[in-house]
């Protein structure tokens, strides 16, 4: 519904508020995007592609912490990381009043890059989000065959030579997968743009909808934005589709023992995303937090942690419970029609928080409007808001964005129980009530636990939708940094956003010993 309102708004008239965007703003947010989206790319590209390679084909000393720290990151929202930097590297950030105090320079006697801008961006989304890249990329590194690869040295190839003809062209389809999930996620991202002061689509959408109240034009905005998601999911669809890639699997691959300075130069290269993407901006943080926790009260911390978690934990068990529906109905019907339903609620994930509740709040609006009109005719009063601005719109919202989380966690439990499970209990007399609650809810027990964190810590770090669709005076975890940042009291945001890091922590771990099981 939020995707289909949204692409109709292109239908309605465009207003006068449009054509002066037209006019100034929307050729910047459209080359900003773009630039930003490919610069993520890139940057997602180069330390997830490498990363890969080294830790799945090569022997060094390290190289299992090093595997699983690369994932690490992934536990860092990209607009906690920002403001992180900020607090470093801005003018007034600890390292540039090192640097003065120690040579006795004044602020504009050297040159240092400004991290508030568009490479700034590029570099914040790019060290958190390229463990998308590296993740699927080194389960494709890792499952080449010994065979293919020893044929290529056979035929006068190199190492280098052999990971660059060989090695890279099969692992293309994992590769491009994990590369468009990063350019999404930077499509979607509002936090680090608006701090950075970076004009896209997300902060155009935002700043229309609350700075000039136009929530038509806002949906138009957010309609071209969703032909950027689009043409990237074509274009993953199209490079699994064109190609097909098939690997011989009958022998076990061998790792390159990697000597002296080659082993070293490994070790550096995978720590420096480690190191620059969570071990230092966590340090800073933890830093800020133990002053701030020292001089502070803590009442206002509690409430917002609690305010977090039942939040979060409110809007997972409805994934949980709306996805358990249509995986069974998919399993025991399995037609065409539950085949479409299904593949059209995971399309969700890939719609930017902002357009999902631009497009939410559309038909809550218009219900609000519609039942005060009523109420003002039968019973001469207003009812005031009973859609908009409510915490239950706010839970739809995340249920039209992140039921695909929970869906495809579930399914993917669910095909590993056998159908004949299925047949016999009917047979035995079973209702669809039992067979549910008697057998596949205990053997699904493992999929269930990864549905409710992974979208648990979705909620909890959620931005865009939380700050537009939140009830008045309700703040959480990711609101309260964004605000605190927003207003430079970078310590006062530093323990709230340390939490949502820690809790973060929890999903990346699971990901870790379920996937990155290392078999030399």
């Amino acid at each position: 519904m939020p995707v289909l309102l949204i692409m109709a708004s292109l239908l309605q008239p465009f207003s006068t508020t449009w054509q002066h965007l037209n006019d100034t703003l929307l050729t910047e947010y459209v080359f900003n995007t773009t630039l930003l989206v490919f610069g993520v790319g890139i940057g997602s590209l180069g330390l997830g592609v490498s990363s890969a390679w080294l830790s799945a084909l090569c022997e060094f000393p390290g190289r299992r912490l090093l595997s699983w720290a690369l994932l690490l990151p992934m536990a860092m929202p990209a607009y906690i990381i920002a403001y992180t930097y900020s607090g470093i590297l801005d003018s007034f950030g600890i390292l540039q009043i090192t640097i003065r105090s120690f040579f006795g320079w004044d602020y504009g006697d050297y040159y240092f890059p400004q991290i508030r801008s568009l490479g700034g961006a590029i570099c914040m989304l790019s060290l958190v989000l390229y463990p998308y890249v590296y993740l699927l990329a080194r389960v494709a590194f890792a499952g080449q065959s010994l065979t293919t690869l020893e044929s290529s040295r056979n035929l006068g190839r190199g190492p280098w030579n052999s990971f660059l003809f060989v090695s890279l062209p099969l692992a293309r389809p994992a590769i491009v997968a994990g590369l468009s999930l990063a350019m999404m996620e930077t499509l979607a991202d509002y936090g680090t743009v608006s701090y950075f002061g970076v004009n896209t689509f997300t902060t155009g959408i935002f700043r229309t909808w609350h700075g000039l109240g136009e929530l038509l034009t806002a949906a138009q905005l957010c309609a071209f934005l969703l032909l950027f998601v689009f043409a990237l999911m074509l274009v993953e669809r199209e490079s699994r589709n064109k190609l097909r890639y098939y690997q011989n699997f009958a022998h076990k691959n061998k790792s390159i023992r990697l000597k002296k300075w080659h082993a070293v130069g490994a070790v550096t290269l995978l720590s420096f995303p480690i190191i620059m993407g969570f071990i230092l901006p966590a340090t800073q943080l933890a830093v800020w937090a133990i002053n701030y926790w020292r001089n502070t009260q803590k009442a206002e911390f509690f409430d917002l942690l609690m305010n977090s978690i039942i939040l979060a934990g409110v809007a997972s068990v409805l994934c949980l419970i709306f996805a358990l529906f249509l995986s069974y109905i998919k399993r025991r019907f399995g037609g065409q029609r539950e085949l479409v339903q299904t593949e059209i609620v995971k399309l969700g994930y890939a719609v930017p928080g902002t357009v999902v509740a631009v497009g939410v709040m559309l038909p809550a609006g218009w219900l609000d409007q519609k039942v005060n009109e009523l109420s003002v005719l039968w019973i001469d009063d207003s009812l005031g808001l009973l859609f908009s601005g409510t915490l239950g719109i706010l839970l739809f919202a995340y249920l039209a964005r992140f039921l695909s989380i929970s869906l495809q966690a579930i399914e993917s439990g669910m095909s590993t129980i056998k159908p004949k499970l299925d047949e016999s209990a009917l047979s035995l007399g079973a209702s669809p009530s039992h067979l549910i609650t008697r057998i596949h809810l205990p053997l699904l027990r493992p999929s269930l636990f990864t549905a409710l964190l992974l979208v648990f810590v979705e909620v909890l770090k959620e931005l865009p939708i939380t700050l537009i669709l939140r009830p008045f005076n309700f703040n959480t975890l990711a609101i309260r940094t964004y605000e605190l940042a927003s207003e430079e009291q970078l310590m006062d945001a530093a323990l709230p956003a340390l939490s949502i890091v820690a809790i973060g922590l929890v999903p990346v771990l699971l990901i870790t010993r379920i996937i990155i099981q290392d078999k030399n």
